[in-house]
Order: C-alpha cells, then structure tokens, then sequence
C-alpha cells in the first residue's frame, strides 16, 4: 500500500492506456492507439478537477481508467492510499463502492426495464449496503436528495424528461455516499435551462456530501463556473493544469488559446474586437501521433526542439504547470 497526502482523495502518476490494433487472419498486433499517453494529476478532497479538450483526446478513457473500467497500460491510480492500477477485479470491487459515476446520456445510460427505484438503489444491493425490510426506505431518501419524489419509484424510465432522467443517474451515483464521483460530460445531451439546473444540483451535492469531482466536459463556460482546478488534454496529454480563474485569465499553453479563444462572449463589442485563434491541419490520430509535443504540427510557436522532445509538465508558480517549451 502506498499513501498519498490526506487530503489528496486520488492521485494518478505517469498513467498510459495503449488499446492494440490487430489486424491479419491471426489477428497479429502491428501498433497501438494511444488513448492516454503519460499524464499525471491528483484531486483533492470536496474539489472538483475540470478535464476538457477536443472529442478524441482521452477525457473520457481517463474517467474510466480511474473507475477501473479499463486496466491502464502502465502508471499509477493511487485512491484513498490504494493503488488500484494493477490489482485483480476482486480487490477493485470493494473500494469502487467509494466512487461514483454519471454518464453523458441519461437515455441509453438507464435500463428501459428497470424501475426508477431498482435502478437508483441497484448499488446497495451490489454493496450489500441495504438492511432487508428497509430498501424502499433507502432509495425514498436518496430520491428526495436529487430532487425527485419517491412517489416515481416505481415508474420505468421513458416516464421520465430528460432532466429527471439525469437526476436518476445522479441519484444511482451516490446511492453509496462515494467520496469520488467522475462526471462524465453529464448535462452536454440536456436543454440549457435544464444544464444549469443539474450544475447548481451537483454543487449543491458537494457542498452537503463532501463530494470530490472529477468533471469532464467540452464546454469550457461551464468547467469555469463549477471546477475549482482545469486540466487541458490533447492528444492523450495534458498540456496545461492550473486553477479554473488563472487558467481563463492567462492561459499559457497555445492550444489552450486556440480554445479559449472560441468560447462566445456574450457581449457583441467585446466579441467583435477579440482575436480568434484558428488552428492549422486536423487533430493527428491517436495510432500515429506525432514525434515530440503532440501540438507542434499546428503550433505556430514550434521549434526543433518541440520536433523532437515531448515537453513534461512544469511548474510556473502558484500550482501553474504546463507542458510546453515556449511558454
């Protein structure tokens, strides 16, 4: 066992997740797509880390590689002073009661057959969290948690909108009282008035839970107003990590620029007036990535040195890291 500071709820050190390519009537393996390719970062406790980038670039590989849905290639997952990266299934189980997941579609992510109650209580059961005689009990008071009533438990759920859709997958999430929970772009397939509904829910949530967050999302307007940290990926790397407010004051990193500087604003002298910072060529692929930084075959800023050596993360002050020669 390794510990990690105590108020570090989970820490990933070096981590890489490669899926083969086979190919050939033997199925013989001629390369890897490298989905995570060597990051680091640590979450601490009731903070919400914000992860965004481009689709493609690892956001959601790295969510469930820190769940243990996928085994990572190499690197660490320390959680809670465990390192969960290489043990066995058996010994995963145990401490996945402490981690929570919400999905992107609250559609496809709920079983059409199940009852809103089995489906929200379905981790007491797993956990054998639940006293016989009292399950309804339990599951009533996680629906009145989320905002829902308890009167809608026995309801399937295409009975359900959108919204409530979502509130149910929240409510299945914390059925265990996690510490962790890894949201997964939980309000992109949602209305606007319903995103900010399920944003003030889970801040809500994590003020009263003590929850710690891990927010993966492409909209950076809203990583801004509820991550207390960003982490910027590209290719499978993170390429700058600072806190939410340094990060859209002075971004650092190019590419983090490029994406700041698409955001709307929505105020039409202020829009109009501002440089927009459009990048050159496509995202390279994840099977073939470029030797070096990642970023330099769009970079205007890139050298040799860029050509040839990856950049690690560095530190420029006041938790400020980024990964770029130039910076």
């Amino acid at each position: 066992m390794k510990m990690i500071e105590n108020n570090t709820v989970i820490e990933v050190k070096n981590l890489k997740l490669y899926f083969p390519i086979n190919r050939g009537f033997f199925r013989r393996k001629v390369g890897d797509i490298k989905a995570i390719d060597d990051i680091s970062f640590r979450i601490r406790n009731n903070e919400t880390l914000g992860l965004v980038g481009e689709s493609g670039c690892g956001k959601t590989t790295t969510g469930r590689c820190i769940l243990r849905l996928y085994r990572p290639t190499s690197g660490n997952i320390i959680f809670q002073g465990h390192d969960i990266s290489s043990i066995p299934e058996s010994r995963v189980k145990p401490l996945r009661r402490n981690m929570g997941a919400i999905f992107q579609d609250p559609y496809g992510s709920l079983n059409p057959r199940q009852t809103a109650g089995l489906i929200a209580g379905m981790p007491l059961i797993v956990h054998h969290m639940v006293e016989k005689g009292h399950f309804d009990d339990q599951v009533a008071e996680i629906f009145r948690l989320v905002g829902l009533d308890p009167s809608m438990m026995d309801r399937v759920p295409h009975e359900f909108s959108g919204g409530q859709r979502q509130r149910l997958g929240i409510a299945r999430a914390l059925a265990c009282r996690p510490s962790l929970v890894v949201c997964d772009e939980p309000i992109s397939a949602l209305d606007v008035s319903i995103q900010a509904q399920i944003i003030n829910l889970l801040e809500e949530l994590q003020e009263k839970l003590g929850l710690t967050y891990l927010f993966i999302a492409h909209d950076l307007s809203v990583v801004q107003h509820i991550s207390d940290r960003v982490a910027v990926m590209y290719l499978g790397r993170i390429v700058e990590i600072t806190h939410s407010q340094e990060l859209y004051d002075n971004p650092v990193h190019p590419y983090t620029r490029a994406l700041l500087s698409a955001v709307p604003i929505p105020n039409p002298s202020v829009e109009k007036k501002r440089h927009r910072i459009v990048l050159k060529g496509e995202v390279p692929s994840p099977a073939h990535p470029p030797p070096g930084c990642h970023f330099h075959p769009r970079c205007s800023m890139s050298t040799a040195e860029c050509r040839e050596s990856m950049p690690p993360l560095r530190d420029l002050g006041n938790g400020h890291e980024v990964a770029c020669f130039k910076a």
